[in-house]
């Protein structure tokens, strides 16, 4: 697949792309390399995933619930490790087990490192007649540090308009008991409701893999939680979108995916060779 994973000495440069199981990677890993974790794993729909080009991944878990939080639970813990004292971690699922992963997030992490449950609202596929249609999934966001963390103000959309009033400059404002409140120009600040829309079959952005996340997501979890310069892990990296986006924002990245497929199809977007998970990377 490609050459041995280097001593992690080499991840200051721009990025590494890894074929293979990602706890063998994380726990080789020093500790505090991550400044921002994307986990986006399997979200446990008992099915096989797959595409025509053949990428795909088994969601299946002997064991159920139980099978597959002992999956989950030592690559959260890894995740609490590799992390800086300014790191985040954006851990991706849905309805079926997001609530078991929150509790084992705040065993690992604290409670007091527990910062949104992000929901992501999407507008796509069919509907429901016996239930509202499904059309979310839920990020949880945990800071390895509360307060030394990273955040950058995102802002985004528009203000509603109606009934306000213009100043001698432009800018929009409306009046309270403590004088006039003006509207920031860049628009409102981002709650934990985003409203970004799913990828559309014919979008330009698919590469085949299945369920690829679109840029504009990661887009906006990079620009928030990271900086310049920052190293950014996907360790269920897929098609390779938070690495490639990394790299477009100017941060480090290293991606790491068991899929051999997978790979293959982030190292073509991301114009890079991967390496392959054969030994420690604190081997010389």
């Amino acid at each position: 697949m490609g050459k041995p994973v280097p001593h992690d000495t080499e991840f200051s440069d721009a990025g590494a792309l890894v074929y293979g199981d990602n706890l063998p990677l994380m726990r080789a890993l020093s500790e505090g390399t991550c400044d921002l974790i994307y986990l986006d794993p399997p979200f446990k729909t008992l099915k096989v995933r797959g595409s025509r080009d053949g990428a795909d991944y088994d969601d299946r878990w002997p064991g159920g619930t139980q099978g597959y939080l002992d999956f989950l639970r030592p690559r959260l813990i890894e995740v609490h490790r590799l992390l800086s004292e300014k790191g985040s971690l954006y851990l991706h699922l849905d309805w079926r087990v997001v609530h078991y992963a929150k509790v084992e997030l705040d065993r690992i992490f604290g409670p007091d490192n527990f910062l949104n449950e992000i929901i992501w609202s999407y507008r796509t596929g069919g509907l429901s007649k016996r239930r509202f249609a499904r059309k979310h999934d839920t990020i949880l966001l945990y800071a390895k540090s509360n307060g030394n963390h990273t955040f950058n103000l995102v802002r985004a959309g528009a203000f509603r308009t109606d009934g306000l009033k213009h100043d001698r400059r432009g800018r929009l404002y409306k009046n309270t008991r403590n004088g006039p409140l003006y509207f920031h120009s860049e628009g409102p600040a981002l709650t934990d409701v985003w409203d970004i829309p799913f990828l559309s079959t014919v979008s330009s952005e698919r590469t085949g893999y299945p369920s690829q996340k679109p840029e504009a997501l990661l887009a906006r979890i990079i620009e928030a939680s990271s900086d310049p310069g920052d190293l950014v892990a996907d360790f269920f990296c897929g098609s390779g979108t938070t690495c490639a986006v990394a790299a477009r924002l100017d941060r480090r990245w290293l991606g790491c995916d068991h899929s051999e497929e997978a790979v293959a199809v982030a190292a073509l977007r991301l114009g890079t060779e991967p390496h392959e998970q054969g030994r420690s990377l604190t081997d010389t």
